[in-house]
């Protein structure tokens, strides 16, 4: 049975929303088994990240969905010690051809969150990863993709509480994500 695993931090509990929509998505793929794992601050003393467990259910897993929050351009501070602290798993090759994807919010419709994918993407290419996007034309009807990302899921949630944002178009959108990398993982295994 293939294992997908969402792997994200959240600052203020948006990113969480759109994780548990992703993990929803990937969830409803009969034959499918997923984790939700947060990247927890505690997890980081002076800048590095350390939590042995965590990366155990990563290298077990066949897909991997990355997410964090675009701040300033990027992805935050907590999400880029995770991924520094994948170095050993990158020099051993641990994650070559596993699936991987990604999201992430900002406060603005854009909010320069395709740097954020692009920075995902590169992680996942550098370990030798498989990159799956979105794969859903812009704007429909039912709100999939209401802001034209390509990449990976996006959403938009600026102040409001993490009840009202990200939108359930937003999150229908990270729904459809993770059942495409579900569906792409049970493809990749046979």
């Amino acid at each position: 049975m293939p294992t997908v695993s969402v792997i994200y931090f959240s600052g203020s509990g948006h990113t969480t929303k759109l994780a548990e929509a992703v993990q929803k998505g990937a969830a409803s793929v009969a034959g499918v088994k997923t984790n939700l794992i947060a990247i927890n601050g505690d997890d980081i003393a002076k800048g590095r990240y350390s939590n042995e467990a965590v990366f155990a259910q990563l290298d077990a897993s066949d897909a991997i969905i990355f997410g964090t929050p675009t701040y300033m351009g990027g992805p935050s501070a907590q999400f880029k010690a995770f991924a520094d602290a994948t170095g050993g798993r990158w020099f051993g090759q641990q994650w070559r051809s596993k699936i991987a994807s990604g999201f992430s919010v900002s406060s603005s419709p854009a909010g320069d969150k395709f740097s954020t994918l692009q920075y995902l993407h590169t992680l996942a290419m550098q370990h030798s990863m498989i990159w799956v996007g979105l794969g859903e034309m812009p704007m429909q009807p039912n709100g999939v993709n209401r802001l034209g990302s390509f990449a990976g899921a996006t959403a938009q949630a600026g102040q409001e509480s993490p009840d009202v944002a990200p939108n359930t178009a937003d999150k229908l959108t990270g729904e459809v994500l993770g059942k495409r990398v579900a569906e792409a993982a049970l493809r990749w295994n046979k």
